[in-house]
């Protein structure tokens, strides 16, 4: 995948669409933005190790059942330029969300400029992961932060087929406001990207913005083999 041919996938996505879903419920789907041989390319070199940087198995950790693997820079050449074209598009909702919520930070416009603002503050582990679940495994609540840097949306892209490939395993999103809490459920398709938020977002109030806080997780696979592909924009310490 070239850079155009990423640009190309994501120019036919509506955007208009996806920006009004984030805005009011903190999470949008792309529908396939990746094709199913991407897929299975993706899945299908979950065991070669020698693309990985580290595999976690999240029993050991308290993070639920299932384990996931961060790759190693270089990253595959589809998930350089996808992270980079999505990054691109993400980063003037992430601006604005955060003068929103008044804090002071603002994104680059190219990724490879906050990744060299990441570096510089020691966060320099590549991020991007495949995550596979089993029957019985689930991912407990919770936020990608990393570091000091954290960019504020993220993405997830679903590999493997519900219904053929596994069943149960939906993903989960909740917010936690000051008044009151909410979930989502978010169904996906092989090939689909859901972009959410990682830390916390602005919702409207009586008297202007305000933050509430978001976590995401997975809930127990019932049947088969899931794998979902996580792009995250900032790198690790």
């Amino acid at each position: 995948m070239t850079m155009t041919s990423a640009d190309a996938l994501l120019a036919q996505q509506d955007w208009t669409r996806a920006v009004a879903d984030l805005d009011a419920h903190g999470n949008a789907v792309l529908p396939a933005l990746l094709t199913p041989a991407q897929c299975t390319g993706l899945s299908d070199a979950y065991d070669r190790d020698d693309r990985y940087r580290s595999r976690i198995v999240m029993a050991r950790h308290g993070f639920g059942r299932g384990e996931y693997k961060y790759f190693r820079y270089p990253l595959p050449d589809l998930l350089t330029r996808l992270r980079g074209a999505l990054y691109a598009q993400l980063a003037p909702i992430a601006n604005r969300w955060n003068r929103q919520m008044g804090i002071g930070v603002q994104y680059p416009a190219d990724h490879a400029d906050f990744l060299a603002r990441c570096h510089a503050a020691g966060q320099r582990r590549p991020t991007p992961l495949i995550l596979q679940y089993g029957p019985g495994d689930y991912n407990c609540l919770h936020q990608d932060l990393y570091g000091e840097h954290v960019f504020p949306l993220q993405v997830a892209v679903l590999l493997s087929g519900p219904g053929e490939d596994f069943t149960g395993g939906e993903f989960v999103m909740t917010e936690t406001g000051s008044r009151e809490q909410r979930a989502d459920v978010l169904p996906l398709q092989q090939g689909d990207a859901l972009i959410f938020t990682v830390n916390q977002r602005p919702v409207p109030g009586v008297r202007g913005w305000r933050k509430v806080a978001m976590r995401h997780g997975v809930s127990e696979l019932r049947s088969g083999r899931r794998h979902t592909l996580g792009i995250i924009f900032h790198d690790a310490v």
